[in-house]
């Protein structure tokens, strides 16, 4: 192209890689337009640049203009796609892995040379892969055919590879910018060749899966669908809208001639040349060569509808005549050919009598009436005529056999297959009736639906079949419960679009063929009815309200009540089923407690649409549906002792309780008392009230009072009884201790006039409980240590230090708690003087509670403290942060201590124990200068601190434990050992004193301080022999990289706001 073309001084707005292909989805407007069958030309024309310079200077303005848009894709990619990416993958099949490989290379080819903007070379370098794969194609592909038959078929693929080539060129954007007036001539290739080459193929494909007896019917449909998909009138997706709408077709006169050619000629000519030694043996097969004629014939009228022969005529009256008088006839010899094949045929092979072969010709004329006239009374008459032939068909073969099936006998059976079949057939035409008369097709459509939720039943839990003296068990398939089941859903859903059942008969209907699927899951014989009952009880409020929901509430409070009521009774009748569901989990019976929990989980699961959809706005509607499913969980996680067996009226459950299979199995298992279990149900169900404010401890301080009193004796008393059940002596004293810290926390939340005078005494006795409980376990043991055998004396030491454990497990988890809370309340008492301050909310920080400007001066005078917040705690809450921050602190030693004798001391347990340390406060005293700012250098500082005191202990440890101390007294081994390793702990240093510096003050250091402290970590991740220094020297390494990026950010914010 010669360098002063217009164009080129626009090649700049391209896109990077003009030769890569571009695909257009499907709801793109090409692919709209792709999908019309009309004649209008393209409305997105491809834009050439114009070679002619003596052009006007507006109309050349307006056209340099129109070339930086880029060029159009092709916007038949989707049906080119459907016909030759299967062709593709089936040759690929045929050809094996060296076709694949070769293919393979050349496409990373294409790839390589395309990222390097070759594009010329990638376009090549496809066409090269396509030859070399056909190649390879012809070497390695198994054809095993006849030599005419090989030709043929390798010529098939060698033409289909040649089209995968030409879709692939019009691709490359270059083409369509250097070459435009050649992507017509491609897409027209495509058009004509596609319908031809591409139906042998997918025939062939089908016929080496199915068979080769069908061939021609499937060459007939493949020639039909791909007929439709490319022969019709198109507009080309490369001619611009100055043509005419003759001109913009794709196609032309020749192509349409002979695609129609192709479509009503080759698959009859196929059927002769494959079937010639039989093709007039009898009167079916003729009945074939009609079909493959007449159907496509049929098509092809109905295709010209669309403008599919337009190369005869284009008067649309003539067109009409045409297809009038030729559809007639060819539906005359198709409805002929079909209840010939069909009905006539079919009645003698199931030995229909030949005198009553009149009957399915003359049911066959009916439905062939129906579907051409829209009859409802031809279509009646064809279900009597057939329900006869059904009925004649069934007494006949089966009535009078001795089987049983499916645990009745074969007789009772036929009556509902019979029944069944006869619902079936007249439901359709049910559905056709006016809509005053569509109760008809829901009574049609819900006695067929309990038939086969009754047949299936039957069939899939009794497996058993008795027939002339033997027995045999037959399983029902699980798959077809699945499709009969999505079926029945589907044409249930159907229906309901057409308004040709009302809502309650889907109601009724969804829930029949949803139970079925609980016969997959659970082997009980009724589990499908009672399914079946909790459905309808628990889908009407997303089923027959469905249609209502904008409003607020849909049922009124009785209508709500009622549905509860259902809801309860049917899950209630639903017992036994639950109960064998039960069973089959857990492999025994289950206990009281269990079912009675598994009962009213169920229940309230089965209200949450009630209240989720009909009665969002009611509060205390859904603070009792969260109290019922708690209850519920409770009673099933906790088990709590109670007996049902008065309450059940059950022979199925009651004969399990009295079965002695479980104590001859497992023998005689001694059980702890579960009576404590209450006392938990109890706290937590009180709890639970108090939260959704059911229980008004809010407002209420002696309600308040004795709620914090009940709640820490009942919990205690669990705690006690369920963890220290030997240790009597100490239920007062851990009574006390969840007593007082109940208090401290409900009163901590919602304080009283009082209470901040009296909480800070409760938490001082609460702290002095605890050195005095632990050291109690001990003491009174001691005696039994000391008088005891050994087996005795060892068994009651490590149940002390057992119990002892558990006693720091139990404070360890009150400390957190209460330094949660105060956290929490400091939070909040933050933040209300931030409102009262008239800050708005969304101008602050979510993490500090200030603006940026205030948050930036925060961080340029780093031992600043807000204002505001020594003055607010002095003033309201001055106990709080200290009894928050001694609580944290408590927690976070009893931790250490926890993880120093269960785990020895672990290294990453520190990384999950230093995070306590976020919930420590800014006070008065001992952490005056202690900020959010902060909040991370405690962690921090815990962290390195842990590692370094048990890396010391470590190199102790080995040197002197190790070697007995004679490496230290005479410069042996362990002396190297401690002094290497120690050296290697101190180069770690430097990067965590710096770190947890600027975790206090964010004061920034200087590039090359940790350019030089960066490297001294390494020799300790490398050559030192504990591990501990090892993660010391990784985290300095971490800590530097982390100072570095956070003080660049610290420095950009900064930058910004000046």
């Amino acid at each position: 192209m010669m360098s002063d073309d217009p164009f080129a001084r626009h090649r700049t707005f391209i896109s990077s890689s003009v030769s890569a292909p571009s695909f257009p989805t499907f709801n793109s407007p090409s692919s709209s337009s792709s999908r019309s069958p009309s004649l209008s030309p393209n409305p997105n024309p491809l834009l050439r640049p114009s070679p002619s310079s003596s052009a006007a200077a507006s109309s050349s303005s307006a056209a340099s203009k129109s070339r930086l848009i880029s060029p159009l894709s092709f916007s038949h990619n989707g049906r080119v796609a459907l016909a030759l990416a299967p062709a593709a993958a089936f040759l690929l099949d045929l050809g094996g892995a060296p076709v694949l490989t070769v293919l393979s290379v050349g496409l990373i080819l294409t790839y390589l040379l395309d990222s390097l903007r070759l594009k010329s070379a990638a376009f090549f370098a496809v066409w090269a892969s396509l030859i070399a794969s056909q190649l390879a194609f012809f070497f390695s592909a198994s054809v095993y055919y006849a030599p005419l038959l090989a030709g043929l078929a390798l010529l098939l693929c060698a033409e289909t590879t040649f089209l995968i080539g030409v879709w692939a060129s019009l691709q490359f954007r270059w083409i369509k910018i250097e070459s435009p007036s050649i992507l017509p001539a491609l897409e027209r290739l495509l058009f004509a060749c596609i319908p031809i080459i591409v139906p042998p193929l997918f025939t062939w494909a089908t016929v080496s899966a199915l068979g080769m007896v069908n061939a021609a019917y499937y060459l007939m449909a493949y020639s039909c669908l791909f007929y439709w998909l490319f022969a019709l009138p198109r507009s080309s997706a490369f001619k611009s809208q100055k043509h005419e709408a003759g001109e913009s077709q794709i196609l032309g006169h020749f192509e349409g001639c002979l695609h129609t050619l192709y479509l009503l000629f080759v698959p009859l000519l196929f059927r002769i040349g494959s079937h010639h030694a039989t093709v007039f043996s009898s009167f079916s097969s003729v009945c074939d060569l009609l079909l493959l004629f007449f159907i496509p014939f049929l098509f092809q009228l109905y295709a010209s509808m669309k403008g599919a022969l337009w190369w005869v005529t284009r008067d649309a009256h003539q067109m009409h005549q045409i297809r009038v008088v030729n559809g007639a006839v060819a539906m005359v010899v198709v409805v002929i050919c079909l209840e010939a094949l069909m009905l006539a045929a079919g009645a003698i092979v199931i030995g229909f009598p030949v005198l009553l072969l009149p009957l399915p010709m003359i049911s066959g004329f009916y439905i062939a009436r129906f579907f051409t006239k829209k009859s409802l009374t031809s279509y009646f008459a064809f279900v009597a005529l057939a329900s006869l032939m059904v009925l004649w068909f069934v007494v006949h073969n089966y009535w009078d056999l001795n089987i049983w099936v499916a645990g009745m006998s074969l007789k009772s059976f036929c009556k509902l297959i019979v029944a069944s079949v006869i619902m079936a057939m007249a439901v359709p035409g049910l559905a056709l009736l006016p809509l005053k008369l569509r109760f008809l097709t829901e009574f049609g459509l819900t006695g067929h639906a309990l038939l086969l939720c009754y047949i299936e039943d039957r069939f899939f839990n009794y497996t058993v079949i008795y027939y002339f003296g033997f027995d045999e068990d037959v399983m029902y398939p699980s798959y077809m419960v699945l499709t009969t089941t999505l079926l029945g859903l589907a044409l249930v859903r159907r229906l309901s679009v057409d308004q040709r059942i009302g809502p309650k008969a889907v109601w009724i209907l969804t829930c029949l063929y949803l139970s079925k699927l609980a016969m997959l899951f659970i082997t009980s014989k009724s589990v499908l009815w009672m399914t079946a009952i909790l459905l309808l009880a628990v889908s009407p409020p997303l089923l027959l309200y469905k249609d209502k929901l904008k409003g607020a509430s849909k049922m009124k409070p009785w209508q709500g009540y009622a549905h509860a009521s259902v809801v309860a009774l049917s899950a209630w009748l639903c017992r036994e089923t639950i109960f064998e569901a039960l069973q089959w989990w857990n492999g025994r019976p289950p206990s009281d407690g269990l079912l009675l929990g598994s009962f009213i989980l169920l229940a309230g699961i089965a209200c949450i649409p009630i209240v989720a959809l009909h009665f969002s706005h009611v509060q205390l509607v859904k603070r009792i549906l969260v109290l019922v499913v708690s209850t519920g969980l409770l009673f099933v996680l906790m088990q709590p002792p109670i007996s049902l067996s008065g309450a059940l009226h059950s022979d199925l459950i009651k004969s399990a309780y009295q079965s002695s299979d479980d104590v001859s199995i497992y023998g005689f298992v001694a059980t702890r008392p579960t009576w404590p279990s209450w006392l938990f149900i109890v706290t937590v169900l009180l709890t639970l009230a108090a939260v959704t404010s059911i229980i008004p401890i809010k407002y209420i301080v002696e309600l308040r009072a004795f709620y914090a009193v009940g709640v820490g004796i009942t919990l205690g008393i669990y705690i006690c009884a369920e963890y220290f059940f030997e240790a009597i002596m100490l239920y007062p004293l851990l009574v006390s201790t969840v007593v007082c810290a109940s208090v401290l926390i409900v009163f901590t939340h919602l304080p009283s006039a009082s209470s901040t005078k009296l909480l800070p005494w409760v938490f001082a006795l609460l702290v002095a409980l605890f050195p005095v409980t632990y050291l109690l376990e001990g003491q009174l043991r001691a005696k039994n240590i000391e008088e005891g055998e050994e087996a005795e004396r060892f068994n009651t030491l490590l149940a002390v230090e057992g119990a002892r454990m558990s006693l720091l497990g139990l404070y360890a988890m009150i400390f957190m708690l209460i330094a949660l809370e105060i956290k929490f309340e400091l939070a909040s008492l933050l933040r209300e003087k931030s409102l009262a301050r008239g800050a708005p909310t969304n101008q602050f920080d979510h993490k500090s509670g200030f603006p940026p400007k205030m948050r930036l001066i925060q961080q340029r005078r780093p031992s600043a403290a807000p204002s505001f917040t020594i003055k607010r705690l002095a003033t309201e809450a001055a106990w709080m942060p200290a009894v928050g921050n001694v609580s944290t602190l408590m927690c976070f030693i009893i931790c250490l201590i926890l993880n120093i004798h269960l785990t020895g001391g672990s290294n990453r347990a520190i990384f999950f124990l230093a995070p306590i340390l976020l919930l420590l406060n800014q006070d008065s005293d001992i952490f005056a200068g202690f900020g959010d700012r902060q909040r991370y250098f405690p962690v921090i500082l815990a962290i390195s601190g842990y590692l370094v005191l048990t890396a010391l202990y470590r190199i102790w440890e080995e040197a002197w434990r190790g070697n007995m101390g004679w490496g230290l007294e005479i410069g042996g081994p362990g002396w190297f050992f401690a002094v290497k390793n120690a050296a290697l702990l101190m180069l770690t240093l430097p990067n965590h004193i710096l770190f947890n510096r600027f975790m206090w003050d964010y004061v920034k250091q200087t590039d090359s301080v940790l350019l030089l402290t960066l490297p001294l970590n390494l020799p300790s991740i490398v050559i030192t022999d504990i591990v501990t220094v090892r993660v010391i020297g990784l985290l300095g390494v971490i800590y530097s990289l982390s100072q570095f990026l956070i003080s660049r950010r610290i420095r950009i914010a900064g930058m910004k706001y000046i």
